[in-house]
């Protein structure tokens, strides 16, 4: 009892050390079609409490597909009033094709835009002549396969991405445990990140509940402050 009351007490501290530190990367949940004809429309709602996201996805061909998504980043600020947000829209276009009966294949080249910002208002008492803020541009680039089983009232898939991703127009001035964040950010512009997921959908022939657990690994930078599992859960729409 005495060692599980103990590693209780060392994952709390862990969960607030990180959720009142700066976090300059969230990754957005993978649109994952499964698309199998031309013409077919996906549309796609999901989330978790931190953020919200918009994705569809269009058969321009009997082999080629289009997606765009749209996330929203907002966690709630801590009772110090630290917290931060971000945003971030992507086009992708890509290779689909059917493997047999129900197995889809599909690829996609990527393609995001978007921005983040942290503030540290509690940061300006031991650092008056700072901000408190940095906020900067992110661009993401990379590819994602991925491969499906679908059918009329089930589907399940297996994705990865592979992005760089790279920050620009950094702006403000944060310390935050004694490192300038300004400069470790202007350092670390630029990194190679792997995120597998697990998608699973399961209701009406058209119309599914989506669960989605993903991981994001930095190859560039182990340490870098990000999150690095995301859970979303939401509704998925087949036209």
């Amino acid at each position: 009892m005495r060692n599980q009351a103990m590693f209780s007490m060392i994952a709390l501290a862990m969960l607030v050390i990180v959720g009142c530190s700066p976090k300059y990367y969230v990754p957005n949940t993978h649109n994952v079609p499964l698309l199998e004809e031309k013409g077919q429309i996906t549309l796609a709602v999901h989330g978790n409490v931190n953020q919200f996201e918009v994705q569809t996805a269009y058969g321009l061909s009997s082999n080629i597909g289009l997606m765009v998504n749209a996330g929203f980043f907002f966690p709630a600020d801590d009772d110090d009033g630290n917290g931060g947000s971000g945003r971030l829209g992507e086009v992708g276009l890509g290779y689909f094709t059917k493997i047999g009966e129900n197995v889809v294949f599909e690829t996609y080249g990527l393609l995001g835009f978007g921005s983040v910002e942290n503030n540290f208002p509690s940061s300006l008492i031991s650092n008056p002549s700072t901000t408190g803020k940095i906020n900067a541009n992110i661009f993401r680039a990379g590819i994602q396969p991925n491969i499906g089983f679908t059918s009329e009232y089930f589907s399940a898939a297996v994705s990865a991405r592979f992005i760089s991703l790279n920050y620009s127009n950094i702006k403000g001035s944060l310390i935050f445990d004694g490192i300038d964040q300004f400069a470790y950010l202007e350092n670390h512009k630029s990194s190679f990140l792997v995120e597998p997921a697990l998608t699973v959908r399961a209701g009406l022939e058209n119309i599914k509940l989506q669960a989605q657990l993903s991981g994001s690994w930095n190859l560039s930078h182990n340490n870098f402050p990000q999150e690095n599992a995301l859970l979303s859960l939401g509704l998925f729409v087949k036209i």
